[in-house]
């Protein structure tokens, strides 16, 4: 993260469900009351993904909770948003969702320069031994941490 951004919803469970292959950053194409709500941090991507359409992406399942100064004039919460990405990453991100087993995740959201972005990764999704190898993983570096803070002491 570089110095201006400001972070507002993260999938959290990505890095523990899908190896991720490759990030991309994407821009979203959104109405006035949604970026108004974005930049409240009113937004949640925990069961969004993206879905490629005739040479275009598009974010679905993505929740952008409404704006309330907006009343009558306000969107629909979860509907499919475009992405913006150049022509050449759509069509590697199609190519390798279609071809391959890869799917397309959605890892934050987050503000750059007043724009609203989407990080945006090629994964892999991995099997159920992935992942107890990585709690084992992730439990033996805590204790090694806490073994070498009750050295120090």
């Amino acid at each position: 993260m570089s110095v201006g951004e400001k972070t507002v919803a993260t999938n959290r469970r990505a890095g523990f469900d899908y190896s991720i292959l490759k990030t991309y950053e994407a821009g979203l194409s959104l109405t006035g009351t949604e970026i108004k709500s974005i930049r409240d941090g009113h937004m949640s991507i925990r069961e969004a993904y993206v879905r490629p359409d005739d040479g275009e992406l598009f974010l679905v399942g993505a929740h952008i909770a409404q704006y309330a100064p907006a009343s009558n004039r306000n969107h629909d919460p979860t509907r499919s948003r475009k992405l913006l990405l150049h022509k050449r990453e759509i069509n590697e991100l199609e190519r390798e969702a279609t071809t391959s087993s890869a799917s397309i995740i959605p890892l934050r959201v987050y503000l750059k320069g007043g724009k609203a972005k989407l990080e945006i990764a090629l994964a892999r999704g991995k099997r159920k031994y992935d992942k107890r190898q990585d709690i084992a993983k992730r439990d033996a570096d805590r204790d090694i941490q806490r073994a070498m803070r009750s050295n120090s002491k």
